[in-house]
């Protein structure tokens, strides 16, 4: 199966070539910059092409020949749409690593154009959601009439620039939480809680997250809230949030947050992400109170990120999931999480 990594030259794309390599792969580089890619593309011995998304007719010139590609340029609210359009005309299966709501909720829109073009629709294969997903459909399978889901992670480690320019144009959204079957505005830090992970009681704070959108896809389950561990959110008085909210999601406070994140953010190093970690906690309620929880440990995000996408272009050649737009959990089933390396769930209860 041919396959190629689009942003290749990006920190999390960098990663997921390596560990491609090392697993006997050799998947096409691919990215606007020539110099970029040919650099290095050579070294690795892997074949490129350089092309940019401005049209997708073009763009899906170039994927005729390609089976799948992992598509790791962001920011995916502005680079999402025209690469979905190229794969749907090409037939070229697509996987992202978004963690944008908004992405997820535009991919999942385009289900019948998916089917009728026997293309698969991934988004979210990384970090964000693959763990918090597999979770909430173990969770949703063992109390099938579960009205409400809660979400929480807790990481160590760093943060590539790619993400924190994502994060910031969520921040700039406000909070959103899942309602009765709708995504709606909420305050930023609406809700806390103490969640239960692995290494112990936590109190965390809700945010947006992806989760928002894929886990009512995954387990129809209607009313959805995702948390963060994160020090000095828990602090953010409500009323703040309207406030906050307009400065961040302002054109000028937005264009130099990312100029200022590209110019001095770079991702954490193999030793910091050695020494990381993330754990992830789920559960569900129904109406009459019951509840189901589990949780997992795994290694550091952007680790488990390029061994979730390396492994559904694997899972993707053998499971064969129908057309369309999917979750992980959808595409591959929830126990895909326990194949990914270093992750240990703690059983539902």
């Amino acid at each position: 199966m041919s396959w190629m990594i689009y942003g290749a030259s990006g920190y999390t794309g960098r990663l997921i070539a390596d560990l491609a390599i090392d697993r006997g792969e050799r998947p096409v580089l691919a990215g606007r910059d020539p110099a970029k890619i040919a650099a290095m593309a050579a070294p690795r011995g892997l074949p490129y092409r350089t092309f940019d998304l401005s049209d997708p007719e073009e763009v899906a010139e170039r994927l005729r020949d390609i089976d799948v590609v992992a598509h790791c340029a962001g920011p995916f609210s502005a680079t999402s749409e025209p690469m979905i359009s190229a794969c749907l005309r090409s037939g070229t299966h697509y996987l992202d690593i978004t963690g944008e709501i908004d992405v997820f909720e535009a991919a999942f829109a385009r289900d019948a154009q998916a089917r009728e073009a026997g293309v698969v629709l991934l988004p979210g294969s990384g970090f964000d959601v693959v763990p918090t997903d597999c979770l909430a459909a173990l969770v949703a399978a063992e109390l099938p009439d579960a009205t409400r889901l809660d979400l929480a992670f807790q990481a160590s480690g760093g943060i590539s620039g790619g993400t924190l320019k994502s994060a910031l144009e969520g921040a700039g959204m406000g909070g959103r939480a899942r309602i009765d079957g709708d995504i709606c505005a909420v305050p930023l830090a609406w809700r806390q809680r103490d969640v239960a992970f692995p290494s112990g009681q936590r109190r965390v704070t809700s945010l947006p997250w992806g989760d928002v959108s894929t886990a009512f896809h995954s387990t129809g389950i209607g009313t959805i809230t995702t948390f963060t561990r994160l020090p000095g959110l828990d602090r953010m008085p409500a009323r703040a949030s309207g406030p906050s909210r307009a400065l961040l999601g302002s054109a000028p406070v937005q264009r130099l947050g990312k100029a200022a994140i590209g110019a001095l953010v770079r991702g954490p190093g193999r030793g910091h992400r050695s020494r990381s970690w993330v754990e992830v906690y789920a559960e569900a309620t129904d109406d009459a109170g019951r509840t189901v929880s589990a949780a997992l440990i795994g290694p550091d995000t952007y680790d488990l990120t390029a061994d979730a996408v390396v492994r559904s272009i694997g899972a993707l050649n053998a499971v064969s999931p129908r057309a369309g737009a999917h979750t992980p959990s959808t595409a591959f089933g929830p126990d895909f999480v326990r194949r990914l390396h270093g992750i240990k769930v703690v059983e539902p209860a």
